[in-house]
Protein backbone atom coordinates (compact mmCIF):
# COMPACT_ATOMS: atom_id res chain seq x y z
CA UNK A 1 0.00 0.00 0.00
CA UNK A 2 1.29 3.47 -0.94
CA UNK A 3 2.00 6.22 2.02
CA UNK A 4 -0.55 8.75 1.92
CA UNK A 5 -1.84 10.46 5.07
CA UNK A 6 -4.54 12.54 2.96
CA UNK A 7 -6.79 9.73 1.60
CA UNK A 8 -10.32 9.79 3.14
CA UNK A 9 -12.04 6.77 5.24
CA UNK A 10 -14.02 5.18 2.75
CA UNK A 11 -10.33 5.18 0.61
CA UNK A 12 -8.19 3.93 3.29
CA UNK A 13 -10.75 1.32 4.44
CA UNK A 14 -10.65 -0.03 1.17
CA UNK A 15 -6.99 -0.09 1.09
CA UNK A 16 -7.23 -1.65 4.36
CA UNK A 17 -9.85 -4.45 3.03
CA UNK A 18 -7.93 -4.95 0.19
CA UNK A 19 -4.44 -5.79 2.32
CA UNK A 20 -6.55 -7.63 4.69
CA UNK A 21 -7.81 -9.66 2.24
CA UNK A 22 -4.49 -10.24 0.48
CA UNK A 23 -2.51 -11.08 3.63
CA UNK A 24 -5.24 -12.82 5.64
CA UNK A 25 -4.64 -10.14 8.31
CA UNK A 26 -2.54 -6.76 9.23
CA UNK A 27 -1.49 -5.40 12.41
CA UNK A 28 -2.35 -1.42 13.81
CA UNK A 29 0.96 -0.65 13.97
CA UNK A 30 1.98 -2.13 10.35
CA UNK A 31 -0.98 -0.07 8.99
CA UNK A 32 -0.39 3.34 10.79
CA UNK A 33 3.20 3.13 8.88
CA UNK A 34 1.69 2.27 5.54
CA UNK A 35 -1.20 4.96 5.38
CA UNK A 36 0.71 8.01 7.80
CA UNK A 37 -2.07 8.20 9.67
CA UNK A 38 -2.32 7.69 13.76
CA UNK A 39 -2.96 4.45 15.93
CA UNK A 40 -6.58 5.68 16.50
CA UNK A 41 -7.95 6.62 13.27
CA UNK A 42 -6.71 3.09 12.09
CA UNK A 43 -8.47 1.60 14.92
CA UNK A 44 -12.12 3.53 13.98
CA UNK A 45 -11.31 2.18 10.34
CA UNK A 46 -11.21 -1.59 11.65
CA UNK A 47 -14.02 -0.82 14.14
CA UNK A 48 -16.27 0.59 10.96
CA UNK A 49 -14.88 -2.78 8.54
CA UNK A 50 -15.72 -5.05 11.30
CA UNK A 51 -19.43 -3.67 11.88
CA UNK A 52 -19.80 -4.56 8.06
CA UNK A 53 -19.15 -7.89 8.83
CA UNK A 54 -16.06 -8.16 6.58
CA UNK A 55 -13.13 -8.39 9.03
CA UNK A 56 -12.94 -9.52 12.39
CA UNK A 57 -10.57 -7.49 15.04
CA UNK A 58 -8.38 -9.14 16.96
CA UNK A 59 -5.64 -8.26 19.62
CA UNK A 60 -3.57 -5.70 18.07
CA UNK A 61 -4.82 -5.48 14.67
CA UNK A 62 -7.79 -7.63 12.38
CA UNK A 63 -8.24 -10.56 10.17
CA UNK A 64 -9.92 -11.88 7.38
CA UNK A 65 -13.42 -13.26 7.88
CA UNK A 66 -13.70 -16.87 6.35
CA UNK A 67 -17.31 -16.67 5.32
CA UNK A 68 -18.96 -20.19 4.28
CA UNK A 69 -20.56 -20.07 0.58
CA UNK A 70 -24.01 -20.53 1.64
CA UNK A 71 -23.58 -16.66 3.89
CA UNK A 72 -25.57 -14.14 2.03
CA UNK A 73 -24.98 -11.02 3.59
CA UNK A 74 -27.93 -8.02 3.16
CA UNK A 75 -28.29 -5.08 1.34
CA UNK A 76 -27.57 -2.41 3.90
CA UNK A 77 -24.45 -4.85 4.90
CA UNK A 78 -23.48 -5.04 1.44
CA UNK A 79 -23.97 -1.21 0.70
CA UNK A 80 -21.38 0.30 2.63
CA UNK A 81 -18.90 -2.03 0.78
CA UNK A 82 -16.65 -0.44 -2.34
CA UNK A 83 -19.24 2.68 -2.62
CA UNK A 84 -16.93 4.73 -4.73
CA UNK A 85 -15.64 1.98 -6.62
CA UNK A 86 -19.38 1.15 -7.61
CA UNK A 87 -20.54 4.71 -8.34
CA UNK A 88 -17.65 4.20 -10.85
CA UNK A 89 -19.11 0.99 -12.24
CA UNK A 90 -22.29 2.78 -12.83
CA UNK A 91 -21.67 5.82 -14.79
CA UNK A 92 -19.52 3.20 -17.39
CA UNK A 93 -22.07 0.89 -17.35
CA UNK A 94 -25.00 3.35 -18.02
CA UNK A 95 -23.18 4.57 -21.33
CA UNK A 96 -24.08 1.50 -22.70
CA UNK A 97 -27.68 2.37 -22.51
CA UNK A 98 -29.14 3.77 -25.51
CA UNK A 99 -32.85 5.57 -25.35
CA UNK A 100 -35.73 3.14 -25.98
CA UNK A 101 -33.93 0.28 -25.06
CA UNK A 102 -35.55 -3.02 -23.26
CA UNK A 103 -32.85 -3.59 -20.12
CA UNK A 104 -32.51 -6.22 -17.28
CA UNK A 105 -31.09 -5.45 -14.19
CA UNK A 106 -30.86 -8.45 -11.51
CA UNK A 107 -30.48 -7.57 -7.89
CA UNK A 108 -27.65 -6.12 -5.93
CA UNK A 109 -26.01 -2.86 -4.72
CA UNK A 110 -24.09 -2.13 -7.78
CA UNK A 111 -26.87 -2.45 -10.38
CA UNK A 112 -29.04 -0.45 -7.55
CA UNK A 113 -26.33 2.35 -8.16
CA UNK A 114 -26.72 1.80 -12.03
CA UNK A 115 -30.50 2.46 -11.97
CA UNK A 116 -29.68 6.28 -10.43
CA UNK A 117 -27.78 6.86 -13.59
CA UNK A 118 -30.72 5.45 -15.71
CA UNK A 119 -33.75 7.77 -14.65
CA UNK A 120 -33.47 10.30 -16.87
CA UNK A 121 -32.51 7.76 -19.84
CA UNK A 122 -35.90 7.95 -21.97
CA UNK A 123 -38.19 5.50 -23.23
CA UNK A 124 -36.38 2.86 -20.84
CA UNK A 125 -38.21 -0.51 -20.40
CA UNK A 126 -36.74 -1.92 -17.17
CA UNK A 127 -36.92 -5.63 -16.34
CA UNK A 128 -36.17 -5.92 -12.61
CA UNK A 129 -36.47 -8.52 -9.65
CA UNK A 130 -34.86 -6.13 -7.51
CA UNK A 131 -37.04 -4.39 -5.08
CA UNK A 132 -34.47 -1.35 -4.63
CA UNK A 133 -34.19 -1.16 -8.13
CA UNK A 134 -37.44 -0.32 -8.62
CA UNK A 135 -37.64 1.89 -6.13
CA UNK A 136 -35.40 3.92 -7.49
CA UNK A 137 -37.25 4.89 -10.93
CA UNK A 138 -40.15 5.30 -8.58
CA UNK A 139 -38.93 7.99 -6.92
CA UNK A 140 -37.42 9.62 -9.88
CA UNK A 141 -41.55 9.38 -11.60
CA UNK A 142 -42.62 11.47 -8.08
CA UNK A 143 -39.81 13.86 -7.94
CA UNK A 144 -40.00 14.46 -11.83
CA UNK A 145 -44.02 14.71 -12.03
CA UNK A 146 -44.08 13.29 -15.18
CA UNK A 147 -43.62 9.11 -16.78
CA UNK A 148 -40.22 7.80 -16.72
CA UNK A 149 -39.01 4.18 -17.72
CA UNK A 150 -41.33 1.83 -17.92
CA UNK A 151 -40.80 -0.74 -14.69
CA UNK A 152 -41.78 -4.38 -14.75
CA UNK A 153 -41.23 -5.59 -11.13
CA UNK A 154 -40.97 -9.59 -11.19
CA UNK A 155 -42.09 -10.59 -7.98
CA UNK A 156 -41.31 -13.50 -6.07
CA UNK A 157 -39.79 -14.38 -2.53
CA UNK A 158 -37.63 -11.75 -1.00
CA UNK A 159 -33.91 -12.93 -0.42
CA UNK A 160 -31.83 -10.63 2.36
CA UNK A 161 -29.90 -8.51 -0.65
CA UNK A 162 -33.89 -7.37 -1.58
CA UNK A 163 -33.99 -9.51 -4.85
CA UNK A 164 -37.07 -11.20 -5.62
CA UNK A 165 -36.61 -15.33 -6.53
CA UNK A 166 -38.24 -18.43 -6.95
CA UNK A 167 -40.56 -19.67 -9.46
CA UNK A 168 -43.13 -16.27 -10.03
CA UNK A 169 -39.62 -14.88 -10.93
CA UNK A 170 -38.57 -17.31 -13.09
CA UNK A 171 -41.76 -17.31 -15.08
CA UNK A 172 -42.30 -13.66 -15.64
CA UNK A 173 -38.37 -13.23 -16.99
CA UNK A 174 -38.61 -16.41 -19.44
CA UNK A 175 -41.65 -15.04 -21.10
CA UNK A 176 -39.55 -11.56 -21.95
CA UNK A 177 -36.29 -10.72 -23.75
CA UNK A 178 -33.89 -7.56 -23.41
CA UNK A 179 -31.29 -5.79 -25.18
CA UNK A 180 -29.00 -5.80 -22.05
CA UNK A 181 -29.03 -7.84 -19.16
CA UNK A 182 -27.02 -6.08 -16.23
CA UNK A 183 -25.98 -8.79 -13.79
CA UNK A 184 -24.63 -8.21 -9.95
CA UNK A 185 -22.80 -11.06 -8.73
CA UNK A 186 -21.67 -12.59 -5.17
CA UNK A 187 -18.22 -13.70 -6.98
CA UNK A 188 -16.32 -14.33 -10.08
CA UNK A 189 -13.59 -16.73 -10.80
CA UNK A 190 -12.27 -19.00 -13.71
CA UNK A 191 -13.26 -21.86 -12.68
CA UNK A 192 -17.33 -21.06 -10.57
CA UNK A 193 -17.94 -18.40 -13.55
CA UNK A 194 -20.49 -16.28 -11.65
CA UNK A 195 -21.90 -17.48 -7.95
CA UNK A 196 -24.36 -16.71 -5.55
CA UNK A 197 -25.13 -18.17 -1.78
CA UNK A 198 -28.47 -18.25 -2.67
CA UNK A 199 -29.77 -21.67 -4.62
CA UNK A 200 -32.94 -20.06 -5.71
CA UNK A 201 -31.50 -16.60 -7.00
CA UNK A 202 -29.09 -18.91 -8.94
CA UNK A 203 -32.16 -20.06 -11.03
CA UNK A 204 -33.48 -16.92 -11.46
CA UNK A 205 -30.03 -15.06 -12.53
CA UNK A 206 -30.23 -18.15 -15.20
CA UNK A 207 -33.41 -16.91 -16.74
CA UNK A 208 -32.24 -13.52 -17.19
CA UNK A 209 -29.39 -15.08 -19.00
CA UNK A 210 -31.19 -16.91 -21.15
CA UNK A 211 -33.68 -14.33 -21.56
CA UNK A 212 -30.90 -11.91 -22.90
CA UNK A 213 -29.35 -10.61 -26.29
CA UNK A 214 -26.16 -9.02 -24.40
CA UNK A 215 -25.03 -10.14 -21.08
CA UNK A 216 -22.99 -7.19 -18.80
CA UNK A 217 -21.83 -8.05 -15.68
CA UNK A 218 -21.28 -5.09 -12.87
CA UNK A 219 -18.99 -6.21 -9.87
CA UNK A 220 -16.29 -4.25 -8.48
CA UNK A 221 -12.34 -5.50 -8.85
CA UNK A 222 -12.99 -7.47 -4.65
CA UNK A 223 -15.83 -10.28 -6.27
CA UNK A 224 -12.51 -11.46 -8.53
CA UNK A 225 -11.93 -15.03 -6.94
CA UNK A 226 -14.77 -15.11 -4.58
CA UNK A 227 -17.22 -18.50 -4.69
CA UNK A 228 -20.51 -19.00 -3.70
CA UNK A 229 -22.65 -22.14 -3.57
CA UNK A 230 -23.76 -22.24 -7.13
CA UNK A 231 -22.95 -21.04 -10.52
CA UNK A 232 -25.61 -19.44 -12.85
CA UNK A 233 -22.92 -18.20 -15.60
CA UNK A 234 -19.85 -18.83 -17.08
CA UNK A 235 -17.70 -16.38 -17.61
CA UNK A 236 -17.76 -17.10 -21.64
CA UNK A 237 -21.48 -16.21 -20.99
CA UNK A 238 -20.63 -12.60 -20.25
CA UNK A 239 -20.57 -10.19 -23.08
CA UNK A 240 -18.63 -7.49 -20.94
CA UNK A 241 -17.77 -7.06 -17.38
CA UNK A 242 -17.84 -3.31 -16.00
CA UNK A 243 -15.55 -3.38 -12.88
CA UNK A 244 -12.86 -0.71 -11.43
CA UNK A 245 -9.67 0.12 -12.45
CA UNK A 246 -8.01 -1.20 -8.56
CA UNK A 247 -8.27 -5.43 -10.21
CA UNK A 248 -5.33 -6.53 -10.18
CA UNK A 249 -3.55 -6.78 -13.95
CA UNK A 250 -2.81 -10.31 -13.38
CA UNK A 251 -6.64 -10.86 -12.87
CA UNK A 252 -7.85 -8.29 -15.51
CA UNK A 253 -5.17 -10.99 -18.03
CA UNK A 254 -7.19 -13.74 -16.82
CA UNK A 255 -10.69 -11.95 -17.04
CA UNK A 256 -9.86 -11.11 -20.84
CA UNK A 257 -9.17 -14.91 -21.90
CA UNK A 258 -13.17 -15.59 -20.57
CA UNK A 259 -14.97 -12.87 -20.97
CA UNK A 260 -15.59 -10.37 -25.08
CA UNK A 261 -14.92 -7.06 -23.57
CA UNK A 262 -13.51 -6.41 -20.03
CA UNK A 263 -14.00 -2.50 -19.12
CA UNK A 264 -11.95 -0.62 -16.43
CA UNK A 265 -14.04 2.05 -14.66
CA UNK A 266 -12.21 5.02 -12.69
Amino acid sequence: MADNGNLLAEQRRALILDEVRRRGGVRVNELTRQLNVSDMTIRRDLDALARSGVIEKVHGGAVVVEEARTHEPGFEAKSVLEPSAKEQIAVAAAQLVTPGSAIALSGGTTTYALAQHLTETSQLTVVTNSVRVADVFERAQRQNGAPGATVVLTGGVRTPSDALVGPIADRAIRSLHFDLLFLGTHGLSPEAGLSTPNLAEAETNRNFVASARRVVAVADHTKWGIVGLSTFAALAEVDTWVTDSALPAEAAAAAREHVRELILAD
